[in-house]
Order: C-alpha cells, then sequence, then structure tokens
C-alpha cells in the first residue's frame, strides 16, 4: 500500500496573503513549556528532562477554509432545496472515502471553466466509469502557486453545469487542486455586475445542491488517473461551514 499526501502544509501565510485568507500561528518551545509548567504546579525545571516541559502551537489566525479543507453544504446557502444546509458535521462520513479518479485539465487558462462535455472526454480518456459516491479530482496544477498572493485568482474552476452533471452520477464529493471550485472569484464577480443576472457569482457553489468540495489540494500530479481511493475526513466542527483535513490517497 502507498499513501500519497495531497494536503497543503499549514504554515503563517506571506504578509500580502489577503486577510480573510491568512494563517497566524504561534509556537510555544519546550524551553516555555518548562518555565510554564514551574509557573502552574512549582516544579522547578531542574526536575524536567532536560529542563524543557510541553511545545505547544496556537492558531492566532486560522479559518476553517484557510488550507486544504471539505466544504458543506452550508457554506453555500443557509437552505439547499427547502430543507436547512447540513454543516460539516452532519454529513455521512461514507462520503470522505471513497475510490477517486484524477482528470487533467492544466491546459485551461485561468478563468475559463471546465464545462460538463469536457469532464466527460476527461473520464473516457481516464478509463474510468463512474460510479455512485466516486471522488473527482479537477488537476489544474495551480497547486505551484501555493502560498502566493495571487493564488487565489488563478485556476479555471469548474462550471456550475459540470457540477450538476456529476451530482446526477451520484458522485458527492469533488475536489480541485485550485484556490477554489469555482471559477477566480474576481472574474465572475465582473461578468456578475456586466451581466447583472443571478447564477453568474458563485455559480458552482449555489445550484441548491447538497454536495461536498475539497478545496486547496495539492500533488495531483503524483497519481494514476484511476485505481486509488481517497480519504477527505474533515474535522468534526459542530454547525461548521466547512472542516479542515489531511486528504490523501491510498494506492493498493
Amino acid at each position: 500500500m502507498k499513501i500519497i499526501d495531497l494536503s497543503a502544509p499549514i504554515t503563517p501565510s506571506h504578509p500580502d496573503v489577503p486577510a480573510f485568507q491568512r494563517v497566524g500561528i504561534e509556537y510555544s518551545s519546550n524551553a516555555q513549556g518548562g518555565e510554564e509548567i514551574e509557573r502552574m504546579f512549582g516544579v522547578p525545571t531542574r526536575l524536567l528532562r532536560n529542563g524543557e516541559g510541553w511545545a505547544t502551537d496556537t492558531f492566532t489566525n486560522f479559518g476553517t477554509h484557510s488550507s486544504t479543507h471539505v466544504d458543506a453544504p452550508l457554506h453555500y446557502n443557509a437552505t439547499i432545496q427547502g430543507q436547512p444546509a447540513q454543516s460539516i458535521d452532519q454529513l455521512p462520513l461514507e462520503w470522505f472515502f471513497a475510490p477517486g479518479v484524477v482528470l487533467d485539465f492544466r491546459h485551461r487558462a485561468d478563468g475559463e471553466a471546465v464545462s460538463a462535455e469536457e469532464v466527460q472526454t476527461a473520464l473516457h480518456a481516464a478509463g474510468h466509469i463512474l460510479k455512485p459516491l466516486d471522488i473527482v479530482l479537477i488537476r489544474t496544477g495551480r497547486d505551484a502557486f501555493y502560498g502566493q498572493p495571487d493564488y487565489w485568482v488563478r485556476g479555471p474552476g469548474v462550471s456550475a453545469q459540470a457540477t450538476e452533471w456529476l451530482y446526477a452520477q451520484g458522485v458527492r464529493v469533488m475536489g480541485i487542486d485550485a484556490w477554489g471550485w469555482d471559477a477566480p472569484l474576481p472574474a465572475q464577480a465582473e461578468q456578475a455586475k456586466a451581466t447583472q443576472q443571478s447564477g453568474v457569482f458563485w455559480a458552482a457553489h449555489q445550484l441548491d445542491l447538497a454536495y461536498s468540495q475539497i478545496e486547496r489540494l495539492m500533488n495531483l500530479g503524483d497519481l494514476p488517473a484511476t485505481g486509488f481511493r481517497v480519504a477527505c475526513f474533515p474535522l468534526k466542527l459542530v454547525g461548521g461551514s466547512a472542516g479542515p483535513a489531511r486528504v490523501v490517497a491510498i494506492l493498493d
């Protein structure tokens, strides 16, 4: 068995990263842990191995969407198909451990959303026949820009029509190695303002469908097109719109 890590590293953000996506971490050393033990319990550091105690880490800023994560339907709208949208802790675990397939769209330019027909063609090229609950991963190659200030405006994204088609095949988890499943938001925003039409901005998210997206994946190029399983269990955040996840592919 071989396990391939598909998750982005969690590190403090570059100062140019937008505030709503910034990650801040404070690291406390073993030496600081020893001093804390002495303050809390009166145990002098000379009684601790090497004078050290626990090392700890604290997120000073870390949104559930700030690294590799799984979105819940609640992220898209408060209601889905007339019912309260499910939060991340309410989704069935069976969704998050299933056979996977990688569809290669590195050739698509930033902002060129992948169509339903292109998804079907890529599935045929991969030699994969979709089954309900299969996990479909879209490779754009934009993980090469992870951590850079313009990462969030890169990638083709996936169209609403392609998302609807995948959902109709029984797919409930779809992932991408770019900032978001939709085409970059600034491009969608300009189109929505120009057309003054609803259903343009955040089009694939707001389809009124109960499905999950994995965003900010990495290393999809290390996978075969098919013949592996994906494990993408999100943190059990009660009422959460998403859960950070350590996403891996498991190859026999």
